[in-house]
């Protein structure tokens, strides 16, 4: 039996069809009705089930990262997920597996197909029979290579009015966007020459969310990709989908409302599912994609790998707590998306307000000191200043005189996102250790190359078992704390975070389980130096004579008031002093 709406639902998306698309609203909540049912989506009972808990961690992945000779990487890739990851991991995002152009999958050629080098529809659903999956929904932009733009170029419908074809006269420069690359592509089409949208590349052309048929051509694709298992959407660029002339183009009121009709459409057909904004802008921009509980479930905690960075590399949390003092506290489904790094650079825009542009270029030069690079963006002033740092985070925080410490501060980064309130993600590269990719960067010519290596699987389980490997350090000390944190309420999502500022040699927080019955307080060194913290400094409770236990090191150690709590250079410790923890 089809779901049908509830009247409710019904004018909800009705008025988001209207403030969109005016006077046509009615006739696209008729075409919106015939949709239901797509792909067998929304046909009989809607499971119910909590969007998350303490247990829900997020790998980050392309579907060819993991790779042996002869055998579809997709395949490849759910054999070493369910050998090394499950049971510890509940989510695989797969970034773009769709045939694709340029920008490892961004430039999508055909939103439908599967790419056929990584494998076939039938390889993603094995995949998500042992695990959650997370795909991407490129909205702003797609291929030049795709059917949808060879309709534009030869005036073939519906294709032909899915693109920008600007008049070359229009003033611009307010356009915020994150290359240097001209905003405007000649393109030659049937009609003589045009001037076509392209905020990221030339090949990357944006597509046109003023004409409906773009939002249902979306909708259909939405529809296909919940039948093929995914559970939660990342919305990929979304802050720069619609364009209005004068203005900057980000985040403008039909941007959130594409956001909003996104999230009514999984209230109707499935509420289980979860939507993610993607959106590497400051902070106050980026957390206004969760509206009011009616956008985004999560967003991308995009300020998190830069400040954490600047912090570790400084020797001082006090930025850190300041700024994670003042995150928002967020009611019961909503929540943040924590990560350190992915596919892409280490975004610097979230710094803004935060830190000065003195202590942003600072971080950009020992990033290249460490063998990153710095991606520019153009301003309006016609400057440019860093838009991203290209690095292995690994290789972010390592030191190259002494690996031992600068693994212990990479874990020590890895432990602060596993602790912050929301769901943790890590990118491969970062669970499995690895480093810069330098033969990479030179072969491919694009700075993101430098963290997108391809790891052969047998070279990969070598490594991993190779007891005296860094790989092999990261990897099970990074297996054995996700465990360990899954089995502790206080890490639920929805949980109460209190950030405590005890001087900037540490950063500090407390969570509380949501029935109160168990707190956790996690504390880093971020120094190179060994710190000591009475434990009456820590907490009052912690200041009473008795026991606490460390999740970490699985030890327990004696508390009161007259005791001191030890740090090695760059330790962290998850203290519980619930009985029985």
């Amino acid at each position: 039996m089809v779901t049908y709406l509830t009247q409710q639902q019904a004018s909800r998306i009705e008025g988001r069809f209207r403030r969109l698309y005016g006077p046509r609203a009615s006739s696209l909540l008729d075409r919106f009705f015939m949709l239901l049912g797509r792909y067998g989506v929304g046909v009989g009972p809607i499971e119910k089930m909590p969007l998350w808990d303490e247990n829900d961690t997020v790998l980050i992945t392309y579907a060819d990262s993991i790779r042996q000779e002869g055998e579809r990487p997709l395949v490849t890739l759910r054999r070493f997920c369910a050998e090394y990851l499950k049971g510890t991991i509940r989510t695989v995002h797969i970034l773009p597996f769709y045939p694709w152009s340029s920008d490892d999958g961004f430039s999508v050629i055909d939103y439908r197909k599967v790419e056929p080098s990584y494998g076939h529809w039938d390889d993603v659903e094995n995949l998500g029979k042992d695990f959650n999956l997370m795909f991407d929904l490129v909205l702003n932009h797609c291929s030049r290579k795709s059917a949808w733009f060879r309709e534009f170029v030869t005036g073939v419908a519906p294709g032909r009015h899915y693109f920008h074809s600007m008049d070359t006269s229009l003033d611009l420069s307010k356009v915020v966007r994150p290359r240097q690359s001209p905003l405007l592509t000649k393109t030659a089409t049937r009609n003589g020459n045009a001037w076509v949208w392209t905020t990221f590349s030339d090949d990357q052309v944006d597509l046109n969310w003023a004409n409906p048929d773009v939002l249902f051509e979306f909708l259909d694709i939405f529809f296909l990709y919940l039948s093929k298992g995914c559970r939660i959407f990342r919305l990929d660029a979304v802050a720069f989908l619609w364009k209005s002339i004068g203005t900057d183009c980000l985040h403008l009121p039909e941007t959130h409302e594409v956001v909003k009709l996104f999230r009514d459409v999984l209230e109707v057909v499935a509420p289980a599912s979860i939507l993610i904004t993607e959106t590497n802008v400051p902070h106050e921009e980026n957390i206004s994609y969760f509206g009011d509980g009616d956008e985004a479930h999560m967003v991308y905690n995009f300020t998190l790998p830069p400040l954490l960075l600047h912090a570790l590399l400084r020797g001082s949390a006090a930025e850190l707590t300041r700024w994670a003092g003042g995150l928002p506290n967020l009611p019961p489904g909503r929540t943040f998306f924590n990560f350190t790094a992915s596919h892409d650079g280490v975004g610097v825009r979230p710094l803004q307000g935060i830190l000065p542009d003195s202590e942003r270029d600072w971080l950009a030069k020992e990033v290249s000191r460490r063998g990153g690079k710095v991606s520019l963006k153009s301003n309006s002033d016609g400057s440019t200043s860093p838009y991203e740092l290209n690095i292995s985070y690994v290789d972010a925080l390592g030191d190259r005189k002494d690996e031992p410490l600068g693994t212990r501060r990479f874990l020590c980064s890895q432990a602060v996102a596993l602790s912050l309130r929301g769901v943790p993600a890590l990118y491969i590269h970062s669970l499995m250790g690895t480093g810069n990719d330098l033969d990479g960067l030179k072969r491919l010519g694009y700075n993101r190359a430098i963290n997108r290596r391809k790891l052969d699987i047998g070279e990969l389980t070598a490594t991993l078992a190779d007891l005296d490997s860094r790989e092999n350090r990261i990897h099970t000390t990074l297996i054995k704390w996700i465990r360990r944190r899954g089995h502790h309420p206080a890490f639920h999502p929805d949980a109460p975070q209190e950030v405590m500022d005890l001087g900037p040699e540490f950063f500090a927080l407390r969570r509380i389980s949501l029935d109160r019955a168990e707190t956790i307080f996690c504390l880093f060194n971020f120094t190179a130096t060994e710190q000591a913290l009475p434990f009456r400094k820590i907490d009052a409770c912690l200041g009473v004579a008795g026991t606490c236990r460390d999740l970490i090191s699985a030890q327990t150690m004696r508390t009161g008031p007259k005791r001191t709590l030890t740090l090695s250079p760059y330790q962290a410790v998850w203290l519980v002093y619930r009985s029985g923890s």
